[in-house]
């Protein structure tokens, strides 16, 4: 599926109810979804000429949504820049500083040697995966991964692989050729699927060439995931079988290893026909993913995606500066749109108990949905921007998850005088209502005596009778 038109899109999914069924109202499922249409910026640093990154930049060029800024290393302290916003980025060559480095999304590490970086840089980059929420994908290469010395610096903890000491062989003993497969975990996953459906994916996936790589990487890191998997075919390498895809998350981005090095063969390939855009979609998909779950400086959500009307929403912002640490003290706003075009501004004020943090509330008058644009700056300065949503409707809670909560019933009887029953005890309830007052009444017993009007009027109607009878001769 895919939306064509950026802004707050409700998706339904609905299943057939059964003939015997009699609640149907849990067979459908809502979704909000909010369609960006921007260019998400990827810096790419490769450590020589080769020819992955050409066909790697043709194959995304046309991408509107994706600006690949490139940073090739062509001698020492020589570089080659493209793709670039203006003259001056990337100028003195890979970012010193966290603010030039956190205002991409992903970052991507070719054939470079740790020695490359200084051991700051190479903090900043594992802060870039765990404190930004940035995308960190590194490709296989000769001077990649063991090879290119990147064991034990900052860097090792980050990447899903585990990372084996470095050998003296040369990367032509080294070099394996691998048929890459999609694993179980990979079947259905955004990324390896190069041809539609997951069953047409796999047949896609064994017709294309086997590609090569000098890195051996066989092991995984608890909780990482393996996308796709290499078997090796030929070469003077370990057979060991190789990782070639995988990935998992690190604080609060994530980081992943292409370990191979000449994916162009699955588009340049004698045995590769030229309507085959295998390449083409893998790296599409690839890039696409890792921007996906990337975070901005300015972040904003309800605290519950659905509500009812007349149901009060809390409205959540984050508000972070270009170095991605918290700001206290900003002017925030927020402009809600209702389903039928009317706009509403509701300033947000600051948490004081949570840096960074800032919330105001509004109260939904309709069904539909609405959208909500966040504003933030400080001073004259503009900290960036969010836009969310929220489905207004009404509830079907009790249809989709109708278990008891028995500790919630308890708790609600306790608090009330009540008892809560078990069909083991049910039949102690018609006793229990005909002896036990209910949670609301309150039992009070007075003396006569400590009620002088009622007292008064029961000694006027006794003395009353009393003339009577008196009058009547019957005292």
């Amino acid at each position: 599926m895919t939306l064509e038109n950026p802004g707050a899109r409700e998706l339904t999914i609905r299943v057939a109810g059964q003939p015997d069924e009699r609640v149907l109202e849990n067979n459908a499922l809502h979704a909000v979804v909010q369609v960006r249409d921007r260019t998400e910026k990827i810096l790419y640093f490769e450590g020589e000429p080769r020819h992955e990154v050409a066909f790697m930049l043709r194959e995304v060029k046309d991408d509107e949504n994706l600006q690949v800024v490139l940073l090739q290393r062509t001698a020492e302290n020589k570089f080659f820049r493209r793709n670039l916003d203006d003259a001056l980025e990337l100028l003195a060559g890979f970012p010193t500083t966290r603010d030039e480095l956190y205002r991409y999304r992903a970052l991507i590490l070719g054939s470079v040697e740790a020695s490359f970086f200084t051991h700051d840089q190479l903090e900043m980059i594992a802060d870039f995966v765990s404190e930004r929420g940035g995308t960190l994908l590194m490709l296989g290469g000769r001077r990649a991964l063991a090879d290119g010395g990147y064991k034990g610096t900052p860097l090792e903890d980050i990447l899903p692989v585990v990372i084996p000491e470095p050998t003296a062989a040369t990367p032509t003993e080294r070099l394996v050729f691998v048929k890459v497969a999609p694993t179980p975990a990979g079947v259905n996953h955004p990324v390896t699927r190069i041809d539609g459906s997951a069953e047409n994916s796999a047949e896609r996936w064994d017709t294309l060439p086997a590609v090569s790589t000098t890195n051996l990487i066989t092991e995984l890191k608890p909780g990482a995931t393996e996308l796709l998997q290499g078997s090796v075919v030929a070469g003077a390498g370990d057979p060991a079988d190789r990782v070639v895809l995988a990935f998992q998350r690190y604080g609060k981005g994530r980081a992943l290893v292409l370990g191979v090095q000449d994916t162009w063969l699955w588009q340049m390939d004698a045995t590769v026909p030229i309507e085959d855009q295998s390449h083409e979609t893998f790296w599409q998909q690839l890039l696409r993913w890792v921007v996906t779950e990337t975070p901005d400086a300015v972040a904003a959500a309800p605290d519950r995606a659905s509500v009812e009307a007349g149901e009060p929403v809390t409205l959540e912002a984050t508000v972070l500066d270009a170095g991605f640490v918290e700001v206290n003290g900003a002017a925030v706003n927020a402009q809600v749109t209702t389903p039928i075009g009317d706009v509403r501004e509701v300033p947000m004020e600051w948490s004081v108990s949570e840096d960074g943090k800032y919330t105001a509330s509004f109260t939904p008058e309709m069904d539909g949905i609405y959208e909500v644009s966040v504003e933030a700056g400080r001073d004259t300065t503009s900290l960036g921007t969010a836009a969310t949503s929220l489905r207004v409707a009404p509830g079907i809670e009790e249809f989709r998850d109708p278990y008891q909560r028995r500790s919630l019933l308890e708790r609600v009887a306790d608090e009330t005088g009540g008892r809560y029953y078990t069909p083991e005890s049910a039949d102690e309830l018609p006793e229990d209502l005909r002896f036990t007052g209910g949670g609301v009444t309150v039992t009070e017993e007075r003396d006569l005596w400590d009620m002088p009007i009622l007292f008064l009027f029961l000694a006027g109607v006794l003395g009353a009778e009393w003339a009577y009878r008196r009058k009547r001769g019957m005292a």
